[in-house]
């Protein structure tokens, strides 16, 4: 009886994801700023995790990848927070406050 358990158990294949994990860029134009990270629920909140590089052209960029689904973030700028002003999409949060929302398809 063990034995066939067994059997059983050996031959069972995990289920493969059908989600694919797909690059994502975050980027922010502040050429006059000194500091800008991401804070996300994909990074915990940590404002200190994901610092941005900025380019030659002033703008900031930070890619991840990230499975399908909804993202909510926000931007940590000289130590101030800001949703990203091209983001269109944006999560209410009590007391007024709010969210930017990136979507993964």
């Amino acid at each position: 009886m063990n034995r066939r358990w067994m059997m059983a158990k050996k031959s069972e294949k995990k289920p493969q994801s059908t989600e694919k994990v797909k690059k994502r860029e975050f980027s922010l134009s502040a050429p006059q700023t000194q500091r800008v990270s991401i804070a996300a629920e994909f990074n915990q909140w940590n404002p200190s995790s994901h610092p941005m590089k900025m380019d030659d052209e002033g703008i900031w960029r930070i890619s991840f990848a990230l499975n399908p689904g909804q993202y909510e973030y926000r931007f940590f700028v000289d130590g101030e927070w800001q949703n990203d002003p091209n983001c269109f999409s944006s999560v209410e949060k009590p007391f007024g406050a709010s969210n930017s929302l990136k979507i993964v398809k």
